[in-house]
C-alpha cells in the first residue's frame, strides 16, 4: 500500500521508563516515571514533532506512567487542537480491544496516538503490518519494543475497516535509546 495524502496514521507509543514495581507504595497503575523516563519522554515529543506526527487525538492509558509520558512529550508538539482521552480501557487493552477503540474513531481523525503498554503496543503493530511494511520494523514489532518507542502504521481505509494485515508498518522509532 503506497503512502498517500489520504493515509490515516496510527502511532503506538510504549510509555517511557517507569520506577520499578518493587518499591512502589501503590499498585502497578500508580508507578511513576523514573528519571530516565522523564528524559525519554521529552525526546519522544521531539521525535514525533520532527517526523510530522502531531496527533489529532491521543488515547492514553489511565496509568500514571503513561499520563506522565504524554504530558512530558506534548510540549514539543504544541497542544492546540489535540483532543486527549485518558481511558482505563487502554490500560487493560489487548490487541483486539485496542483495535475496537481505534475502529470507533471518527473520520475527522487523521492521526491518532495511543500511549500504552507492552506487549499490546508491539503486538498491535505486528498484527496490522501488511503489504508494503518495513521488514525490519515488522521483525522488531514481533520481538517487542523497549520503553519510549513508537510504531507508525498507515492505512488508507476508514478506521472502521482496520484489521489484521491491512496497515503498513512504516517504522519503529526509539528516539531515547
Amino acid at each position: 500500500m503506497p503512502a498517500s495524502t489520504d493515509a490515516r496514521r496510527l502511532v503506538l507509543l510504549r510509555h517511557a521508563k517507569a520506577e520499578q514495581a518493587g518499591g512502589a507504595v501503590h499498585g502497578d497503575a500508580q508507578r511513576p516515571l523514573a528519571l530516565v523516563g522523564r528524559r525519554q519522554s521529552g525526546q519522544v515529543g521531539l521525535a514525533l514533532a520532527s517526523a510530522g506526527l502531531r496527533p489529532d487525538l491521543v488515547l492514553c492509558s489511565s496509568s500514571l506512567r503513561t499520563r506522565q509520558t504524554w504530558e512530558l512529550s506534548r510540549g514539543a508538539l504544541g497542544t492546540d487542537g489535540i483532543e486527549v482521552r485518558i481511558d482505563e480501557a487502554v490500560y487493560h487493552a489487548g490487541v483486539d480491544d485496542l483495535l475496537e477503540m481505534v475502529r470507533a474513531l471518527g473520520e475527522g481523525v487523521r492521526t491518532v496516538l495511543v500511549v500504552g503498554h507492552e506487549p499490546t503496543m508491539s503486538r498491535t503493530a505486528a498484527t496490522l503490518a501488511g503489504d508494503g511494511s518495513d521488514a525490519a520494523a515488522v521483525a522488531r514489532a514481533h520481538a517487542g519494543v523497549p520503553t519510549a518507542t513508537f510504531s507508525v502504521i498507515e492505512t488508507t481505509g476508514p478506521w472502521w475497516s482496520l484489521s489484521a494485515e491491512n496497515g503498513r508498518l512504516t517504522r519503529i522509532v526509539a528516539p531515547a535509546h
